[in-house]
């Protein structure tokens, strides 16, 4: 099965409805509001000056929101409709990101330039295969000293969704719409995995890198799951018979030798 084209044609296909959606909302984020969240924010610390790699970067919008904090940044993803609008906006903006339209695996294969960060975030590991050959392409991207940074929406909440908790041997296929408020009824087949947090931090120390930080949090800053209620100063959160349900988690690695 053709995963790789079968998820490009649906990012390309969610990206032009999620470039005018209100989640989104490019003409506030070109006006000067950030798309970072607390979490990568406080986490990330000052980036001014750095060589920062942003991991499925999407339309650009958190790359940009790098740039704009000082960071030199390169933002790739697999949808090479997400890259044309991430370079609309870069120029729109008059900065200076770089943003490369490729899937991971083909980038760390291709890739000799090296970076002080690395970041990914928010729904980005379920649609990778193999975290082994994913968390060296981080390793191999990274200077000595180099810090990878990950903020993912924790998988406890997939498995009250029904999904898997632990990896299986083939993808879930779904055919689906997307999660912003403007989606027009357009559907499209996916492939997704399922990856334990202990497959991701194991893949991360396989890869070379120390761990330095590891968090789970009870609140989501995006109103994207069902059963969500909005919590002030917070964020959203869900409950599970009365209790708060994980739903991100964020990990800090380093790469030392």
């Amino acid at each position: 099965m053709d995963y790789l084209n079968i998820n490009k044609e649906a990012w390309d296909k969610r990206t032009k409805l999620h470039v005018d959606s209100k989640f989104y909302d490019v003409k506030v984020f070109k006006d000067g509001k950030s798309s970072l969240n607390k979490v990568e924010l406080e986490q990330m610390g000052n980036v001014e000056g750095r060589k920062l790699l942003h991991l499925q970067c999407h339309f650009g919008q958190d790359t940009l929101s790098w740039a704009r904090k000082g960071a030199i940044t390169t933002g790739v993803d697999l949808s090479t409709e997400a890259i044309e609008q991430a370079n609309k906006l870069n120029s729109a903006l008059g900065l200076d990101a770089t943003f490369i339209a490729r899937d991971i695996y083909q980038f760390g294969h291709e890739n000799t330039e090296k970076f002080d960060l690395v970041f990914t975030s928010y729904g980005v590991l379920c649609w990778l295969p193999d975290l082994s050959r994913w968390a060296q392409v981080v390793a191999d991207s990274l200077t000595i000293g180099g810090e990878f940074h990950l903020v993912e929406f924790h998988t406890f909440n997939d498995l009250l969704c029904g999904y898997s908790y632990f990896p299986q041997g083939e993808p879930d296929a779904e055919v689906e719409g997307t999660y912003t408020e403007n989606c027009d009824g357009t559907k499209s087949k996916v492939l997704t995995w399922a990856h334990s947090l202990s497959e991701v931090i194991n893949a991360l120390i396989v890869a070379g890198l120390s761990i330095e930080h590891f968090e789970e949090y009870p609140y989501s800053p995006y109103d994207c799951f069902e059963g969500l209620e909005y919590v002030p100063d917070q964020g959203y959160q869900l409950l599970h018979k009365g209790q708060q349900v994980p739903l991100l988690y964020s990990i800090k690695a380093r790469k030392v030798t």
